[in-house]
């Protein structure tokens, strides 16, 4: 079943307790998804780790978790690649605990070395992060590396893809606003959409594209890529989320989808269901 939710709280969250209020407040959006973001770390209370998987597992929410930004794959230091699969090992039983399947992971930066040379410490440091989960009982929960927004960091589509590769388990996060970023506004339609599932199906199979993650949100951009998240009400910078999810309806695809705007993501993201439930 597709979900959709907010990546952490919108604005109109405001004095709410969480994750108590949790299912009321996406129940008034119609929401069924929700990511714990941890961008600074991994810090959850214990009134959540005690209470948040029976309100997901009663209510039907899906919850994902975002692991730390500062984690480092393609650091040219060993000791940072290192603490990277610590804080990717972290998020996991973080996620476990809350009832988590996936965790986004950050791709990394190429820094001062060629993509080539990013991708392949990349590559090894998620080998390592997986045999963590696997020695520690997490192997159902599911590595998703995101494409990323600036251009001089990795994670164009095809880089998620290799790196998805590592092992067979892991499920793509493909950010659509980061990717129009980086491609200074390369998605113009329904045709570079279908392209990008098309690319995904060719290199994964169709269940796991079929079970990918995915982010959206409008971001604006300079010429280095990306520079903020926006909102839905924005004109000026793209995506368009419609022509995806003609083709997420056309295709019979199940992902799992959060919003990342900026202060409004659960008014997006339901914007987004109701779109798609109208197809």
């Amino acid at each position: 079943m597709i979900t959709f939710g907010p990546g952490g709280n919108s604005l109109s969250w405001g004095k709410r307790k969480f994750p108590d209020d949790l299912a009321e407040y996406l129940g008034g959006f119609g929401l069924n998804g929700y990511e714990i973001e941890c961008g600074r770390g991994v810090r959850i209370s214990e009134g959540t780790l005690a209470r948040l998987p029976e309100i997901a597992r009663e209510n039907g929410i899906c919850v994902t978790l975002h692991a730390p930004y500062f984690i480092s794959l393609s650091s040219t230091e060993e000791e940072k690649r290192l603490k990277s699969v610590d804080y990717i090992l972290q998020s996991a039983l973080a996620a476990k605990a809350v009832g988590a399947r996936k965790i986004v992971v950050h791709s990394g930066s190429c820094s001062k070395m060629t993509r080539a040379e990013a991708l392949y410490l990349a590559k090894d440091t998620l080998k390592k992060a997986q045999a963590a989960l696997d020695e520690n009982g997490l192997s159902d929960v599911i590595i998703c590396p995101e494409t990323m927004g600036k251009i001089n960091q990795l994670g164009t589509l095809d880089e998620v893809l290799e790196l998805c590769g590592v092992d067979e388990r892991f499920l793509p996060t493909v950010d659509f606003g980061h990717l129009n970023a980086r491609t200074l506004g390369g998605i113009r339609g329904r045709e570079d959409y279908a392209k990008m599932l098309d690319d995904i199906e060719n290199a994964l199979g169709f269940e796991r594209l079929s079970k990918m993650h995915v982010h959206f949100s409008k971001i604006e951009y300079t010429s280095g890529g990306e520079k903020k998240h926006l909102t839905f009400a924005d004109k000026t910078f793209g995506p368009d989320y419609e022509p995806l999810f003609e083709e997420i309806k056309r295709r019979s695809l199940e992902p799992s989808v959060i919003c990342e705007s900026d202060g409004t993501q659960a008014e997006d993201a339901a914007e987004m269901k109701r779109f798609y439930e109208s197809l």
